[in-house]
Parts: C-alpha cells; structure tokens; sequence
C-alpha cells in the first residue's frame, strides 16, 4: 500500500469518518484539532464533564470525562456505575452504538475503584446522573486510528 493511501486510511480512522476515499489531509486534521481545541477554551464552566464514548467489545469501561475547558489529555478513562440512570446506549439496547458520541454528563466520581478483568485495569467509578448528546461527529482526540476500532484490544490516552 502507497504511503499516501496509508495517511488517508489513518486520518480517516482518527477522524471517525467511514466513508473517507481519499481522507482529509494532515493540514485539515491540525485544522479539526484546532477548531476542536478552540471550542473546549470556550466551554462553559460548570458542575458537569464532556464525556467521549469509547467502545471496545471485550471491555466494559464507557470512555473518558473531563472537566469543561479542560483538554482531553487531562481526561479519564471511567467506568460508569448505572444505578440511577442508564448511559445512552444502554439505555436504547445497542450496546456500543454511540461509539465517539460526545456527551454533555451529570454526575459525580464516587471516589471508589471498579476491577475491569478483560482489561485488567481499574478504573474510577462515576456515577452518571444523567447525559445530553453533544455530537455524533467531534473533533478527533487519537493519533492511531486503532483507538476507534471497537474490535481492537488497544486504547491510548488522548492527546
């Protein structure tokens, strides 16, 4: 595969585009960062967090928060506890549908830890209230597009 075909397929992938031929370049992925970036420094504060869903098939963290006007790699990956309310996908019994949505999320972090085993990590436990979609298209916050395939057994930090 040519290296320009491999760029696209990568950008393509981070920006959560399916139906990218030729993909954006990397002038216009900086400029969907920027554009990204610009609008979480113009986010009012207030008591919620910015969520992005993250799915992957063998693991059942819910993706990451951060605190409004904070960037993403300040952000945390989070198991939701779903006592008072279910989250989006749950709630509509389409487990991972709402792969990369953005959220508007109310609630708070319980100070507890919860074991994932399939992941072997634990994550903080926060205990979602309610949610508001945002978006189903936000601005990209990975550099390797294997972050988005629920399929892969891989998941970075945000950058």
């Amino acid at each position: 595969m040519k290296l320009s075909s491999t760029l696209s397929l990568l950008t393509c992938g981070a920006l959560g585009l399916t139906s990218c031929q030729t993909g954006p370049s990397l002038k216009e992925l900086a400029q969907a960062r920027a554009v990204m970036e610009e609008g979480i420094r113009n986010e009012a504060k207030g008591n919620y967090f910015i969520g992005r869903r993250y799915y992957k098939v063998d693991y059942k963290m819910w993706g990451y928060l951060r605190k409004p006007g904070e960037p993403w790699s300040d952000s945390r990956l989070v198991m939701f506890n779903e006592d008072r309310t279910l989250a989006a996908d749950r709630a509509l019994n389409a487990i991972g549908s709402d792969n990369g949505f953005e959220y508007k999320v109310f609630g708070h972090f319980s100070g507890q830890d919860v074991y994932e085993p399939a992941s072997n990590v634990i994550y903080p436990e926060f205990i979602l209230e309610r949610m508001e979609l945002l978006t189903q298209t936000p601005g990209p916050i990975f550099k390797n597009r294997k972050a988005l395939d629920p399929q892969e057994r891989y998941y970075p930090n945000p950058y």
